[in-house]
């Protein structure tokens, strides 16, 4: 999954990028409001963080700039300033949730999860089919047999992007988006690359490649 952490402090940058990173996401940071939004309406997202109180535009501003555009990427509010009606506030300019600093970085991975699974229609806050489960604190993928692979970063984020997309056709484009930070090489040799090292390790059936189009994971929940 890829993220959007849009926030001025530079030291929480630095503190927040380097765990959520770790937790399994690719992570681009913009550190005012023109950027920010311009960000978010431009890549394709999973989830975006954003403070409020952010130079040149506020998180607000471009919360209710995207919902008017019908920008829907789910967002999760930071702010200092936690009082009641701001919250209130937050929720009715379009946020999917909410978190008051400081807080814990396991919190916010986890409410990250949480929301990312109930956009793809997962409400059991784990990522399981008939044939795999996916460990994400362990970055490990468990098959029916018992037997268990430890993932690579891009290979932990590629099959979670995948199965939480079970039976859907993704293009390349659609899992480098997905995949890879802005800063990161997306040459789409590369994802074929990941592709049979997934295959490798879970099965060849289990991702289909669709001539022309790209990929499909073939184990449904």
């Amino acid at each position: 999954m890829r993220l959007l952490l849009i926030e001025d402090d530079q030291e929480l940058v630095t503190y927040m990028r380097s765990d959520l990173v770790k937790a399994g996401f690719a992570v681009d940071v913009a550190n005012n409001g023109i950027d920010g939004e311009y960000l978010g309406d431009s890549e394709p997202y999973d989830a975006v963080v954003l403070d409020l109180g952010l130079p040149q535009k506020s998180g607000m501003d471009i919360l209710q700039a995207w919902r008017k555009r019908d920008n829907r990427v789910p967002v999760i509010v930071l702010t200092a300033r936690d009082a009641w009606y701001e919250r209130v506030d937050g929720f009715k300019a379009g946020a999917d949730d909410y978190l008051g600093k400081p807080f814990h970085i396991e919190e916010l991975i986890a409410r990250i999860r949480a929301l990312v699974y109930r956009r793809h229609g997962n409400m059991s806050h784990s990522i399981e089919t008939k044939t795999l489960k996916l460990d994400e604190d362990t970055q490990e993928v468990s098959v029916k047999d018992g037997q268990s692979y430890q993932l690579t970063g891009t290979e932990f984020r590629m099959l979670r992007y995948l199965m939480l997309n079970s039976g859907k056709i993704l293009s390349k484009t659609t899992l480098s988006g997905h995949v890879y930070d802005q800063d990161s090489d997306r040459d789409s040799n590369l994802i074929e690359v990941y592709v049979r090292r997934l295959r490798e390790k879970i099965g060849n059936h289990m991702i289909v490649t669709k001539r022309g189009q790209g990929y499909v994971f073939n184990d449904p929940n």
